[in-house]
């Protein structure tokens, strides 16, 4: 089997868990170089990739090097695409690839004239549970799709260094309840009514971003949606996942490490969710990799597409301004002006 040679460009916490994935469970890519501004040459150098950098740059120049995975900072993901582009690199990029619509559009452009494979790390389009629910709803188990609904909550507040970096709860966090709604109704976002509010730590309204959210969403199908979101649970990762329509109901539950229920004098006792989207979503994670893989060496279309991400960041800048002005907003109104706004 031929093996597609990788680069990794950023090795934090989703640098290093995309490189243990690339090296441990896809046999079909092999990592040579891993590019960061502080290398953990022990790490590489047990995961045995050979080539260690602080400029990814240098990584681009590799000829040998057919794709980049690219795991940086957020607001470096576009201006990153556009120069692995014209370097003729095949990219998967992680979420969010902007905070407003007119870089990713500028991404997506370099990509199209560079001829390369673009995949977006909207990792929930492999997990097993979501597949499933998504063919169920194709197959029309539910007949007639009246409401979906999203319960995304993480167990545990980010820091704060990292919240006045993510671009705002829209944008890293909610970004992939936008793009499962796209996903399991197949269909588009056209409305979004967003109201927010940060009853976690009041240090991150300080930060000016909000940790609870509740939104909903008017798809062009006629579906309506609703995301519950929160930035703490204290009992783990709550990711619950629901499609309603005329002939029923199809819901995807909670993970646990375990299925075991004790029902014992003191109650009924079960495993809570995993404590992290790294272990609930560890076998998407590694799927979609092998995927983006496949896509580089047979030349097919990638599954989570640049347009993909760009209908999720139009559907987080309406989502910020509903939340600011307190009514419905349509994505065809996220336009210049109200990017900057939002961004500002």
């Amino acid at each position: 089997m031929t093996r597609t040679t990788l680069g990794v460009i950023g090795t934090g916490r989703i640098g290093r868990m995309h490189t243990e994935n690339l090296v441990r469970s896809v046999p079909e890519g092999k990592v040579k170089t891993v590019a960061s501004r502080r290398v953990d040459d022990v790490w590489a150098e047990e995961l045995g990739i050979p080539v260690r950098t602080t400029d990814f740059a240098e990584l681009l120049q590799d000829p040998e090097i057919e794709g980049v995975v690219i795991a940086l900072s957020s607001e470096l993901h576009a201006e990153t695409i556009c120069r692995a582009a014209e370097a003729g690199k095949h990219i998967f990029c992680e979420k969010p690839v902007g905070f407003a619509p007119e870089p990713i559009a500028e991404a997506l452009a370099a990509v199209r004239k560079a001829g390369v494979q673009l995949q977006v790390g909207f990792n929930r389009r492999f997990d097993p549970s979501l597949q499933k629910l998504q063919q169920a709803v194709r197959d029309g188990a539910v007949g007639d799709l009246h409401s979906v609904r999203v319960i995304n909550r993480d167990p545990k507040a980010p820091d704060l260094d990292f919240v006045r970096r993510s671009g705002g709860m829209f944008f890293d966090f909610t970004i992939h309840d936008f793009d499962t709604l796209r996903f399991l109704g197949e269909s588009e976002i056209e409305e979004v009514y967003a109201a927010g509010a940060a009853l976690v730590d009041e240090e991150i309204a300080a930060a000016g971003d909000i940790d609870t959210a509740l939104v909903m969403v008017r798809l062009a199908n006629g579906a309506l949606c609703v995301i519950d979101n929160s930035r703490q649970t204290h009992y783990g990762y709550d990711q619950r996942f629901e499609a309603f329509g005329s002939k029923g109901n199809l819901t995807a539950r909670n993970l646990r490490p375990t299925s075991v229920a004790s029902s014992l004098e003191g109650g009924v006792f079960i495993d809570r969710p995993y404590p992290s989207f790294i272990e609930r979503y560890r076998e998407a994670f590694i799927a979609e990799l092998r995927s983006f893989v496949r896509c580089v060496r047979d030349e097919t279309p990638v599954a989570a597409t640049g347009e993909d991400a760009l209908a999720a960041v139009q559907a987080a800048c309406a989502a910020r301004i509903s939340m600011r002005e307190n009514r419905p907003v349509r994505l065809e109104e996220v336009g210049r002006e109200a990017v900057r706004e939002t961004v500002a």
